[in-house]
């Protein structure tokens, strides 16, 4: 079973019933500071940690005192407008006291759907985290419709696990793990305390009842872990309302733990393997030498540019005999890969006339 003391990279989901009080609409500011101190005291061990917050219409809705019934769609996106801002200056001013700087990133599910901006994200993620940074992501629901909505930040965690190749994804949620049953009916329902699999009868076990001020009910939940897991990140449900909630499920309080199918860099890789390519790049001695050795490809040891790609598109990799390296997800798009190929990185703005990535294809986005 995971232990959240083992993780490396951590995506923490929680929702607006733990942050927002339901009878007053105010934020739970003490609950606040104690889950900022729980991720100050799991990144000073090196672990990376991305907040996927609810609480952005709850927030708003207080604000501009709606009543606490469905909003309409333009209702919703204007609560969403008022509440965002106070709730990404909750995150703020709760985690710069411990030396952490915070970031808000708003996503859609056309974000993630799409290979280009999967690229984007992923890339901006990875710089934030590289520079310590806690990312507080939410759905941009500004401007979400029902056509590009995840509808839930149970399923938005999930893709941002992946996006990020977390390793762990804890839903902080309004009951202390998956049950047999729903435990406020039925009082003879177990909590399972790890599920390997999600199958059929695990999914017929799921109900859509969820909290007054949450979306989520415990079939996002199982879509989630079916997201994560099979991109290697273990998955855990938990119950979030007390006080310092990370550190209680570290000692040992009641959740339930869904098990990864791979690592996480492994199922990724499966994933860009399995993907149909859409060109081919032919590098050098230089670089296949030095993709052997787990290295990105740069412009400057590809030697032909063959096909219609676009960024983000997969491509095949072969060296100069003909054989075939791997594929990767391209960081440029086929008239940008011909123009660059050969140059160094340096180059490549005065070559294409603004700014690129240093890299063709990173080694992240690559399976050899």
């Amino acid at each position: 079973m995971a232990t959240l003391s083992a993780a490396r990279r951590l995506v923490v989901k929680i929702g607006s019933a733990l942050l927002v009080d339901k009878t007053t609409g105010a934020l739970r500011r003490d609950w606040l500071a104690s889950i900022a101190a729980d991720v100050a005291r799991i990144k000073a061990r090196g672990t990376d940690v991305v907040l996927v917050s609810s609480g952005s219409i709850a927030l708003g809705r207080g604000v501009l005192r709606l009543p606490p019934v469905t909003l309409p769609l333009e209702q919703s996106q204007a609560a969403a407008a008022v509440g965002q801002i106070r709730l990404a200056r909750a995150w703020e001013e709760v985690l710069a006291p411990h030396g952490i700087t915070t970031a808000q990133v708003l996503v859609t599910l056309e974000d993630s759907a799409d290979r280009r901006r999967y690229l984007n994200s992923r890339a901006t993620m990875e710089t934030l985290l590289g520079f310590g940074v806690v990312p507080i992501v939410n759905e941009n629901d500004t401007v979400a419709t029902d056509e590009i909505r995840y509808g839930d930040n149970d399923r938005l965690a999930a893709q941002v696990a992946v996006t990020v190749g977390a390793d762990q994804l804890i839903l902080l949620s309004d009951v202390d793990g998956f049950y047999t049953a729903n435990p406020a009916q039925d009082p003879t329902a177990r909590r399972f305390d790890v599920i390997d699999s999600i199958t059929p009868e695990i999914e017929a076990m799921a109900g859509d009842a969820g909290s007054g001020l949450s979306k989520g009910g415990m079939k996002t939940k199982l879509m989630a872990a079916k997201t994560a897991t099979l991109a290697g990140c273990a998955m855990a449900i938990t119950e979030g309302s007390a006080l310092f909630p990370l550190t209680a499920l570290e000692d040992g309080a009641n959740a339930t733990w869904f098990t990864p199918q791979l690592d996480p860099q492994a199922a990724r890789k499966r994933w860009i393997a399995a993907m149909k390519p859409c060109g081919t790049l032919t590098v050098d001695a230089g670089a296949a030498a030095a993709l052997a050795q787990g290295r990105s490809l740069l412009p400057v040891g590809v030697t032909r540019s063959d096909g219609a790609f676009g960024r983000g598109d997969p491509v095949v990799i072969r060296d100069a005999q003909g054989r075939t390296l791997g594929q990767g997800l391209s960081r440029y798009t086929a008239e940008e890969a011909q123009a660059i190929l050969g140059h160094h990185s340096s180059e490549i703005e005065a070559v294409l006339g603004y700014p690129g990535r240093a890299v063709l294809i990173h080694r992240d986005d690559m399976a050899l």
